[in-house]
């Protein structure tokens, strides 16, 4: 049964779809590995099956092989993460910069490499909002506590917290090949050589 009449069972009969699922989930999945990462491609994925699903009353029964359509979902999901990665980047590093204008971290914390991007993508997201509205919407702590419907005490501790975790991150040295080369021995001088 070609995918053309799988999904047009699946209109009556939406287990039908699982066939086409089944067929054309793996190769879909590897197309986003190789695009983000086996992670995202998960999630990707079986984002992708859901909208197909979802349209399956709009797909071309003409066209007996769905590969191309299941592909073009794919590709415009993930099109629209990448465009979500991008613009989390984004604000991270303007709380970088927002962290840096309150001395939270050194200039040489926030650097062309990301580090800070990649310490505020490390937090859980609770943590992450927090530092976010503190250091790039500038919010005070009774405020903070307004937004989040927490107690002040809270938000002071988990700030505190927070702030001790990217500082911990960014203090941590970079494992590098130049830092990874063995260091000439010291020679020592004996008394009175010259």
């Amino acid at each position: 049964m070609d995918d053309a009449s799988l999904i047009s069972r699946s209109i009556a009969d939406g287990r039908s779809f699982e066939s086409l699922f089944d067929r054309h989930y793996p190769a879909v999945r590897r197309f986003l590995a190789v695009q983000a990462g086996a992670h995202t491609a998960d999630d990707l994925a079986s984002e992708t099956f859901t909208v197909a699903f979802r349209r399956r009353g709009s797909y071309d029964l003409s066209r007996p092989n769905a590969a191309p359509w299941l592909y073009g979902i794919a590709l415009n999901l993930l099109r629209r993460h990448r465009r979500t990665e991008a613009s989390r980047q984004h604000v991270y590093m303007q709380v970088a910069a927002g962290l840096a204008g309150r001395d939270e971290v050194s200039a040489e914390g926030f650097d062309a490499n990301g580090r800070v991007s990649l310490a505020l993508g490390g937090l859980r997201e609770r943590d992450r909002e927090l530092i976010v509205l503190y250091a790039w919407a500038e919010l005070t702590y009774e405020e903070l506590a307004a937004v989040l419907d927490l107690p002040i005490g809270t938000v002071r501790s988990r700030l505190s917290r927070v702030r001790a975790q990217l500082r911990e991150h960014l203090d941590a040295p970079e494992i590098t090949h130049d830092r990874a080369r063995v260091r000439p021995r010291r020679v020592r001088r004996h008394p009175g050589a010259g």
